[in-house]
């Protein structure tokens, strides 16, 4: 299937009552800059796309207009299989990203085989003052370095970021959910000796206390650390 105009090709797959549904779920993005493409009709779209002629003229037209350019954007760039092609055009994107849903759509495939040389990366997009690279750096932590990667200076990254955002505080607080189903003991103490801010704290108990995987006997552990 050869496509010409990718813009037109959106236009055609559009449901505008998921438009309208998408604008509700999505505050920063401007209601009328949704297209209404379902996600698996993204997704595979990206995968009829990549690698072609359109594709690479497609990245290069930053910014976007239409939300569902982006995810689509997002979704290419995640089926890259060469690590220093991903990583330049995840570095071009970034900025551009206005929005949770673009930026947790964007993972790539390939940084699981390349967890050293992401780690490089990740260090400097947590140090970004763009909300979305923030909030991509924690995501990508949260994704690739809690298991047999986990280091313990791994949470102290995520919990020296000191932002008002909301996107920002909320990713923080889904990283510290996940951690504690995960690496329990060395995660605990973050909440123990209340090093994360009230807001964080208590939405990180929240999360792990309806997580289903986090015991019982956590749960109430962490019950008992709420700030009131």
């Amino acid at each position: 299937m050869e496509i010409v105009n990718i813009c037109e090709t959106l236009f055609n797959l559009r449901d505008e009552k998921y438009a309208s549904f998408q604008g509700k779920l999505i505050p920063t993005v401007k209601g009328e800059d949704f297209i209404g493409v379902r996600t698996p009709v993204l997704r595979k779209l990206a995968k009829q796309l990549y690698g072609t002629g359109a594709t690479e003229e497609f990245l290069r037209q930053l910014p976007h207009k239409w939300f569902d350019e982006n995810q689509l954007h997002a979704f290419i760039i995640s089926l890259e299989k060469d690590f220093g092609k991903c990583i330049a055009e995840v570095n071009c994107f970034l900025p551009y990203i206005d929005n949770w849903a673009t930026c947790d759509q964007l993972s790539p495939k390939i940084f699981r085989r390349h967890h050293a040389q992401l780690l490089t990366y990740i260090e400097r997009w947590i140090c970004s003052s763009h909300t979305y690279t923030i909030r991509f750096a924690i995501g990508m932590l949260m994704q690739h370095f809690l298991e047999e990667d986990f280091l313990t200076e791994y949470p102290r990254m995520v919990a020296s970021v000191h932002s008002d955002e909301y996107y920002v505080k909320m990713m923080q607080a889904w990283y510290f959910a996940t951690a504690l189903a995960k690496q329990y003991d060395s995660v605990l103490p973050y909440l123990l000796d209340r090093r994360l801010d009230r807001w964080t704290h208590n939405k990180t108990i929240q999360k792990s206390i309806e997580s289903y995987r986090i015991s019982p006997e956590h749960k109430t552990e962490l019950k008992t650390l709420r700030y009131l």
